[in-house]
């Protein structure tokens, strides 16, 4: 089955500074898109936040299977009407994958209902990934643990949610640990969040980081998602019960009217 997925990357730091740029000569975005696409089952695409509606309009959301988002400098940016887009497709069963420091992007707050905060440093540490749940599918094919030579340090406490499952915990050399794996589900949406991948370091193109990345695009997808609003909630006429019934009492509703919101 073909995974259509869309790496949505805001490109700014890709633009404005050379050592950003030095790494990614063609984006962020298009060089996780690159890993991606070795599984040829996988079908990306990108998008970028200087885009018209961020490259996220109803018809790239509708032809997305898994989103994949970066963010950094411009959280804020990003329209809300946008993040509410998204939120939906989620809801309805569009995966998400939540990279690095989109770890304060509208969207992930908005999907945890938390400050998503943490301790962090950017010192070019040496981070040292462990599988501490090895059956999970997103960590098939890896060893016990894997290395990057450089990486920004996170710390906890990390403010969200009880994770449905932790995947990966990180230690740094200057000796913090942080649970840089986590999985969530929001509606019938699956969300991974994955903590390496900061812009001043070559961490996309790592083999280890590659796979996890395919690996967590074939896990977050939802063959059962559907196109319906989720937000719906019907009036249910007293004709169309399961069951036959007669109105009694009073009632605050006319016959087909809204509910309140």
């Amino acid at each position: 089955m073909t995974i259509r997925a869309t790496v949505w990357g805001e490109n700014v730091h890709e633009t404005t500074s050379q050592i950003v740029s030095d790494i990614y000569p063609e984006g962020m975005h298009t060089q996780i898109a690159k890993q991606l696409a070795v599984d040829k089952n996988i079908v990306a695409r990108t998008a970028t936040l200087q885009q018209p509606e961020h490259g996220l309009t109803k018809e790239v959301l509708a032809e997305t299977d898994v989103l994949l988002w970066w963010g950094h400098a411009a959280h804020g940016e990003v329209a809300d009407e946008i993040v509410e887009r998204v939120t939906n497709r989620i809801w309805q069963g569009m995966g998400l994958i939540v990279l690095h420091s989109g770890h304060f992007s509208k969207i992930f707050k908005r999907l945890m209902g938390t400050p998503c905060a943490l301790k962090w440093r950017e010192a070019g540490e040496r981070e040292r990934i462990f599988v501490v749940n090895p059956g999970h599918a997103i960590a098939a094919g890896l060893p016990e643990y894997f290395e990057l030579e450089n990486e920004e340090m996170y710390g906890e406490p990390f403010s969200v949610p009880e994770p449905m499952e932790t995947v990966f915990i990180s230690w740094f050399q200057g000796g913090e640990v942080f649970r840089s794996g986590l999985t969530y589900k929001r509606g019938r949406g699956n969300i991974f969040y994955f903590q390496p991948g900061h812009e001043t370091y070559p961490t996309y193109y790592d083999d280890n980081i590659g796979l996890v990345l395919r690996n967590a695009v074939r896990w977050a997808h939802n063959p059962q998602a559907v196109s319906s609003d989720p937000s719906d909630a019907p009036n249910v006429p007293v004709e169309e019960a399961l069951e036959a019934i007669e109105e009694r009492g009073p009632k605050l509703h006319k016959k087909g009217e809204k509910g309140l919101r």
